[in-house]
């Protein structure tokens, strides 16, 4: 097992979709070869075109990925949170990072060199399937994604952010977002004005937030409310 993995981080692993689904001994096999890394905020943790060394699991804080345009600017292609894994598709195919990752703020990762991976995938295909799984995942949230911008009201849009990455069904709780709301807006595919709206919007049902701290006073009520949102806007476009 890799050195300095936690009880929790275990938990966070084994709930993940790219090695959630292995066996106890492919599983052992694969944290053998980890290494524990704790990026600060703002420290890159690889470049675009860089050698795809690695894949990651992020065990606490956030990362964001994102590319550079013809332009200049940065294009945030995705933000990734305790219990979340980026990279693996690079990895799997042996190629270059196609972004760049950077800690948006303190974080740490489990990171999984793929030098020795495809031995382990040849001896655990089950290794390889789960890999797939999770990119074809990922590549389902993308789709998903561009479906909700074009769908979706801002309000709509960051209540089910906010519902993705609720630790629990129901009841409260607390959700530790980027300090760097800007994040969440391009993630959401919003100005940063349309974001403090859409933070107002969902205040009366029960969301609040101070500096990186958000609470959800009651997970059932928003998940009503965005379940309704999505009714009218059906209705609407029908």
């Amino acid at each position: 097992m890799a050195i300095g993995l936690t009880g929790r981080d275990l938990d966070i692993i084994r709930k993940t979709a790219i090695l959630g689904g292995l066996g106890d001994e492919a599983l052992s096999a694969l944290l053998s070869d980890g290494v524990v890394k704790a990026p600060e905020r703002g420290e890159v943790i690889f470049m675009q075109g860089d050698p795809a060394s690695a894949f990651y699991v992020v065990l606490d804080g956030w990362v964001k990925i994102y590319r550079m345009t013809i332009a200049g600017e940065e294009a945030v292609v995705g933000i990734f949170t305790a219990g979340q894994s980026f990279a693996e598709a690079a990895a799997f195919t042996a190629g270059k990072f196609p972004a760049s990752a950077e800690g948006v703020t303190d974080c740490r990762l489990l990171m999984i060199p793929s030098n020795h991976l495809f031995e382990r995938i040849r001896s655990s295909p089950e290794i390889g399937l789960s890999m797939l799984a999770s990119t074809s995942q990922h590549l389902h949230a993308l789709v998903h994604q561009v479906q909700q911008l074009k769908a979706h009201t801002g309000a709509q849009r960051l209540a089910e952010f906010m519902l993705s990455h609720a630790p629990v069904d129901e009841g409260a709780c607390t959700i530790a977002l980027p300090y760097d709301k800007a994040l969440i807006a391009a993630h959401l595919g919003m100005k940063p004005e349309s974001l403090s709206r859409a933070f107002a919007r969902l205040k009366e049902y029960g969301v609040g937030v101070k500096r990186n701290m958000a609470t959800i006073h009651d997970v059932a009520r928003l998940r009503d409310f965005f379940e309704q949102e999505r009714a009218e806007v059906l209705r609407s476009r029908s």
